[in-house]
């Protein structure tokens, strides 16, 4: 299987002594760990050990101490991990960087020295300077950036082929957006669901809904996913789903009114700054990265599509419909249907773009 950060297959015969990775996204080291792990662990092996040190309580003598202990013949390999804050630890004495480069001029076999230096590291520090005048057969250097679009979707695909199942670019939309964008969490998440499709070859949303967002959860999604769209028919899906399935009005309620204190707080940050992508961070946290381009888009089409006064008389109405329901026989699916077909005329009348009105 392709590793994501290496860009090829993980071949024992081919692997340094070490890996210096550094940069902003963490989740990339974390699940190359991950595939460190299955590759170097061959069937009925005790696994691969793994150690993970801490600069500000273990210094590099000890590190590489520990690195140089032979292990027992016929062991499995050792991961030791190597964890800093890149800003923190740039500095470097001279014997620490001949100490380093004293052991991998000599690597223990069938040990990885594995360094994780998270955030940002000049490339004129001891530290990086330490690792980069090493040959690259010795120590491999990855900066660790964000992976997104075809890139992303394409070890989606490689890695759900390992696993012999296939999705739609929707269903793995929903998953790196329930694993917030953690790459080693996506990969749990696709394992978790192939095995809970069991023999089943394709996975669509009904089982992500099961396994990744839960039942509610995924409801509120979908539901604020067609009202951003002006979508009325598949609201009113959602909403007809959400009775059938034995949900109550005030669930759905909460959802909606939600979605609307989610557009009138983005149109009131619009006025003190034009910044979208920092006002959709502010509203939306967990949407991961690489989806903004997406989101961002499809959230302030909504947005722009109407007035702070429809917003608020919007709002308004829900009260209305909230107080009836809590107060009357009237029902609640009947309310609802008719105020989200009130909103998405009005949604579909604004014909926003994400760039009209304020």
């Amino acid at each position: 299987m392709r590793s994501l950060l290496l860009g090829r297959e993980i071949r024992e015969e081919s692997l340094p002594a070490g890996f210096f990775l550094f940069g902003e996204d963490g989740s990339l080291a974390r699940e190359f760990l991950r595939e460190l792990r299955a590759a170097l662990s061959p069937p009925d092996s005790p696994g691969v050990a793994l150690e993970r040190f801490d600069l500000d309580e273990t210094r590099w003598r000890d590190i590489l101490d520990v690195a140089r202990t032979m292990p027992f013949l016929f062991s499995p390999w050792r991961l030791l991990v190597v964890e800093i804050d890149g800003a923190e630890h740039e500095d470097l004495t001279k014997i620490e960087a001949r100490m380093l480069g004293d052991y991998f001029a000599a690597p223990t076999d069938r040990t990885l020295v594995i360094v994780v230096a998270a955030g940002k590291v000049r490339k004129t520090s001891a530290l990086y300077k330490a690792f980069s005048t090493l040959p690259e057969s010795t120590v491999l250097i990855k900066e660790m950036k964000a992976v997104k679009g075809e890139n992303l979707f394409g070890w989606l695909d490689e890695r759900l082929l390992a696993l012999g199942k296939r999705a739609g670019s929707d269903v793995l939309e929903r998953i790196i957006e329930a694993a917030g964008g953690d790459l080693a969490g996506v990969a749990n998440e696709l394992e978790k669901l192939a095995t809970y499709v069991g023999d089943k070859k394709t996975i669509d949303i009904a089982d992500v809904d099961a396994i990744t967002f839960g039942a509610k959860e995924f409801a509120g999604w979908a539901l604020s996913d067609a009202l951003e769209k002006g979508d009325l028919p598949k609201a009113l899906e959602v909403i007809g789903s959400e009775f059938a399935e034995g949900g109550e009005a005030p669930m759905v309620l909460g959802s909606v009114a939600a979605f609307l204190k989610n557009l009138l707080l983005a149109k009131s940050l619009l006025r003190e700054s034009p910044d979208r992508k920092g006002i959709l961070k502010t509203v939306k946290p967990k949407v991961p990265e690489y989806m903004y381009q997406k989101a961002l888009p499809q959230f302030f089409a909504a947005v722009d599509s109407l007035s702070s006064r429809d917003l608020d008389r919007l709002i308004a109405e829900l009260r209305s419909a909230d107080l009836k329901i809590k107060t009357s026989d009237v029902s609640g699916r009947t309310l609802l249907e008719s105020f989200v077909t009130d909103y998405c005329r009005l949604r579909k009348a604004g014909k926003a773009t994400s760039t009209g009105r304020g």
